[in-house]
């Protein structure tokens, strides 16, 4: 792949009271800060999608847990603060027809987006304003 990507953990987990809790917890005893987190769900179970400063602390831990855990690679932009910033980046990917599959914010304008072709994503961005973010950038948040 092209350019700087991060680490996003995905947490497989069943929709019951604590559970995104019981997540969180494990990771910070494991000493992982939490640098973004988004959680989608259904009737059934969810998928708590984070970036961390250390996603292979993470990862070890919530397997040792018993959790069911993928780890991807994702795209992470600082976007521009102003007005219409996030709407100029998303279309910058999604007007060339590559899909967006879901967007979540971190800390400040950080934001990670996830598409279904993250090469040709990389490459649309390469020569824009927008600053990509790797995962030593995260860790340093």
């Amino acid at each position: 792949m092209v350019g700087p990507t991060v680490k996003q953990i995905s947490v497989f987990v069943e929709n019951k009271a604590g559970r995104v809790s019981e997540v969180t917890a494990i990771i910070g005893d494991a000493g992982v800060n939490i640098r973004g987190f988004s959680v989608s769900d259904t009737a059934d179970f969810g998928i708590v999608r984070l970036v961390v400063d250390k996603p292979e602390a993470a990862e070890r831990a919530l397997r040792d847990a018993g959790f069911t855990v993928r780890v991807d690679d994702v795209i992470c932009i600082d976007v521009p603060d102003v007005p219409g910033g996030l709407a100029g980046v998303l279309k910058a990917v999604s007007s060339a027809g590559v899909n967006i599959e879901y967007v979540y914010s971190l800390v400040a304008t950080l934001v990670v987006i996830n598409v279904a072709d993250a090469s040709r994503a990389l490459r649309l961005l390469e020569g824009t304003s927008v600053r990509l973010v790797s995962q030593e950038d995260i860790a340093a948040v």
